[in-house]
């Protein structure tokens, strides 16, 4: 594999990085949305707590995507660090500090949801009152996966901010891909702490940073990080413009 002076990696381990890490954004973006849709599925039905006592299949399937999600992002912030850290430790390790976080809180927000089924088993058989004091209990394990994913979005998403700006500033993407990611993860975190405050705006606010990382992702696919090189003298010519004016 090759590699450039000072420890930066070279274009073979660039145009690997950016294949995986654009898969990654997708795979991510399919396995939470395919998990929460399951999951939607079986927790939107009425009387759901009775009908997950004898299938609770559905709801497994729907955790163990929403797992897998958090396994690819942990590994999308450790396959960035190598590539970002040249250009500064401190954003790339935040990144990849954010990126952990997200991972973890969302996994404990599954575990949330995976309350569910212990309680469906007790609500069988039970009387009106226990029926109703489980019923409380599992709304609040479901507020419980809403709450941990609204904290893990504004870990990733204040995490980004000066990821991508990194990027615009580095040009190891198109600044207006990397321009979009600033904007969209800034709106995102917004959106999340609107969300903890009482307004439901996060899920409209979460559209330019959802949109955004099937963006990076398909470009990473197709046409991958600029060279070091070209990073480099794009970062050199900036330079020069500014002393020359």
């Amino acid at each position: 594999m090759q590699s450039t002076f000072q420890g930066r990696p070279g274009p073979d381990l660039y145009r690997t990085t950016a294949r995986v890490v654009g898969v990654l954004f997708l795979a991510a973006f399919l396995a939470y949305g395919g998990g929460t849709a399951v999951l939607a599925s079986v927790l939107d039905a009425p009387d759901y707590l009775s009908s997950l006592a004898s299938n609770a299949t559905q709801l497994r399937i729907g955790a163990i995507l929403m797992l897998i999600n958090s396994l690819v992002v942990a590994a999308i912030g450790v396959l960035m660090l190598r590539v970002a850290r040249p250009h500064s430790e401190v954003i790339a390790f935040g990144y990849l500090g954010a990126r952990l976080v997200e991972a973890v809180v969302l996994a404990v927000g599954v575990v949330f949801l995976l309350l569910q089924i212990p309680l469906a088993h007790e609500a069988v058989g039970a009387g009106a009152a226990a029926a109703s004091s489980l019923q409380i209990l599992s709304n609040l394990s479901i507020q419980g996966n809403d709450s941990a994913y609204q904290v893990a979005m504004i870990a990733v998403g204040l995490g980004s901010v000066p990821f991508w700006y990194l990027f615009y500033r580095s040009r190891l993407v198109p600044r207006v891909l990397a321009a979009w990611g600033i904007a969209g993860y800034a709106i995102f975190a917004s959106g999340a702490v609107l969300e903890i405050l009482g307004s439901e705006v996060g899920l409209i606010l979460s559209v330019p940073a959802g949109l955004f990382e099937m963006a990076i992702g398909i470009w990473l696919i197709a046409r991958g990080f600029s060279s070091p090189v070209t990073a480099s003298r794009s970062v050199r010519a900036d330079a020069s413009i500014a002393v020359a004016t």
